[in-house]
């Protein structure tokens, strides 16, 4: 396992330490031994889950601006758990409704001993930005509306929503609330991985 993440960091041109790679290999191995009781994910596959899991989640990182985030709909902490391993300067709240998850996610931060994640049980509409976040990330979590609508409340003046997409969704950057706009699309190369991906950064206009 350790080899094979190595060949897809290398081949998407992420540099990290061999402790980095240890934990993102140990929280997939997490992941799979959970998933059978607690059903996480659909990717049964560990192999699997290091390309569409943790790949997808860490070519992320270098279009990320600040240091203060949160994973809204975070599931088993994708992409915030990849994340708060390959940035460890940086924070990640956790954000679920569902206790099973968060229970994972408290086990995953005791068990590789991740001390810049706060797995945290809330709705996203009743959770309090305080203080208010740098970045509000999702993954396969809503549309670009219901996200913005949703977390309106949780980004800093200058913060930015990360949306993680895959085909780029012309029809739901059309549909935007007009207080919100895109202010870039990157296209995300995932080695191996099949389809495409795209992170969405949006931002609230000025008044």
């Amino acid at each position: 396992m350790l080899n094979k993440l190595s060949r897809l960091l290398n081949d998407a041109g992420i540099s990290l330490t061999d402790h980095q790679k240890q934990q993102l290999v140990a929280y997939v191995d997490m992941l799979h031994k959970w998933n059978k009781a607690y059903n996480l994910t659909s990717v049964r596959d560990p192999n699997e889950m290091l390309i569409r899991h943790i790949l997808d989640s860490v070519v992320v990182a270098p279009h990320l601006t600040g240091t203060h985030f949160i994973d809204v709909g975070t599931g088993p902490g994708l992409p915030g758990v990849p994340l708060a391993i390959v940035l460890p300067q940086a924070h990640f709240t956790l954000l679920d409704s569902l206790g099973k998850r968060i229970r994972f996610l408290r086990q995953v931060q005791h068990e590789l001993k991740i001390d810049n994640i706060a797995p945290v049980q809330s709705r996203v509409e009743e959770f309090p930005a305080e203080p208010p976040f740098d970045g509000v990330i999702s993954r396969a979590f809503a549309s670009l509306t219901d996200m913005v609508s949703w977390c309106h409340h949780l980004p800093a003046g200058e913060g930015r929503f990360y949306a993680l997409k895959g085909q780029l969704p012309d029809d739901e950057i059309a549909q935007l609330p007009s207080e919100f706009s895109v202010e870039s699309v990157v296209k995300l190369r995932v080695p191996q991985l099949e389809g495409e991906r795209h992170l969405v950064i949006v931002k609230a206009n000025s008044l």
